[in-house]
């Protein structure tokens, strides 16, 4: 192995090629071209659902989704206390409620026995987090659901290609959602998907993601395919309220790409985490994200508990600096527990419909294990295109502990 190993380019396959094809066609909008709807057809063929539609973020997905299920002012929505804020400001988008529930001290993971607990007559969906790319609890999730008539949304934007007991994460909800943002498994800058075998949620979606336009259906989402009826005067166009959510040809074209070569990325990801756990076996104060032996981890990051604080005396902050002083990436912290970031904890978003929030708010210690684990999460870098490199990187980590164990 070479002392110096980069990474390569993530653009290894098509991309190139084929947004050469979307700059040489006749038009470069969803709304008349090609290319998302391909990805859409690929895509939900891939993950095993009938429909997909492209949108341009995985947070608009989520909106378009929770949209798609009916959720609207003072309806609540569950989603779990470590993740993060976008389910909040989605939900807030639909100007629903949040509602959080805590986690599972282990996997990270929603806690269906809080979900439980947390549901009132005004619950209308729930959104389970694949943390990391670990599926939750689904089985739990969707019998409660079921008993309580709610719309479960899979937010699959760390997640590609894992399973829950043999079936695809993704297809186990009533919808799923996923993110093409630069740092996923397939990425293209900015984009997302949602998946469904619902005809129903995925046309609702689709007219939520593409201004209302009527004439868009479950899987199609160009609307110029008659230019004689499009171009009449007297043609109305729209009949639900929508929004601009729509997939760029030219994003769709550099995630087709992806999709084509997406099980060789995931399984970077995923031999990239198991190098960094093997050096961490033998490390008394890393602990990884446990994942359950009915379930499979897609590893978007390796997610570990760092109890160094207490075992070494070493703070977080100061393991970090070490590993990067031996030539490591750097190790991430986990996003702030959402009702404790400021918008939220000072109400910000009440603002934007008084009646509707006037008397919610949220206190420290909502969700103890949440806001015990978050502190000492650390997020290991997977997104390694040479194993060499993975391997490289995690010979560094082992310096670092051997350095605090002796």
């Amino acid at each position: 192995m070479s002392d110096k190993v980069e990474n390569p380019s993530k653009y290894l396959g098509n991309e190139i090629d084929y947004l050469r094809k979307v700059l040489e066609g006749e038009s470069w909008s969803a709304t008349g071209g090609s290319w998302t709807n391909i990805l859409e057809r690929e895509f939900a063929k891939r993950i095993g659902t009938l429909y997909g539609v492209g949108c341009n973020s995985g947070t608009s997905t989520i909106h378009a989704a929770l949209e798609a299920a009916g959720v609207g002012p003072g309806d609540e929505v569950i989603s779990p206390a470590i993740t993060v804020i976008m389910n909040t400001t989605a939900t807030i988008h639909a100007n629903a409620v949040p509602v959080y529930a805590d986690v599972n001290a282990e996997t990270f993971n929603i806690d269906a026995a809080d979900v439980k607990r947390k549901i009132t007559d005004r619950t209308k969906a729930i959104i389970p987090v694949a943390l990391y790319g670990l599926p939750p609890d689904m089985d739990e999730i969707m019998e409660i659901a079921k008993e309580h008539g709610l719309v479960v949304i899979e937010d699959n934007a760390q997640c590609v290609l894992s399973t829950y007991k043999g079936r695809m994460a993704g297809t186990i909800g009533h919808m799923a959602s996923y993110s093409f943002e630069n740092t996923k498994h397939i990425s293209c800058g900015e984009g997302g998907m949602i998946v469904t075998d619902s005809e129903e949620y995925a046309e609702k979606a689709r007219k939520v993601a593409g201004h209302g336009f009527k004439n868009l259906k479950a899987s199609e989402g160009r609307i110029r395919l008659n230019q004689d009826v499009f171009q009449d005067p007297d043609y109305k166009r729209h009949d639900v309220l929508g929004w601009n959510y729509r997939l760029s040809e030219f994003n769709a074209a550099v995630a087709l790409a992806q999709l084509e070569r997406v099980e060789t990325l995931v399984d970077l990801r995923v031999k990239s985490a198991e190098i960094f756990m093997d050096v961490m076996s033998g490390c008394t104060y890393l602990t990884p994200q446990k994942v359950p032996g009915d379930r499979t981890n897609s590893y978007y990051t390796l997610g570990v508990i760092y109890n160094g604080g207490e075992a070494i005396g070493v703070s977080w902050q100061d393991f970090r600096k070490a590993y990067i002083r031996e030539g490591g990436d750097g190790i991430y912290g986990a996003w702030s527990v959402p009702y404790l970031e400021p918008m939220v904890e000072q109400r910000q978003f009440a603002g934007r419909c008084p009646w509707v929030y006037k008397d919610v708010g949220y206190e420290r210690g909502l969700c103890p294990v949440a806001e015990s684990v978050q502190p000492k999460l650390m997020q290991f870098k997977t997104n390694y295109r040479d194993i060499d490199l993975a391997k490289k990187k995690a010979l560094v980590l082992e310096k670092v502990i051997k350095k605090f164990s002796g």
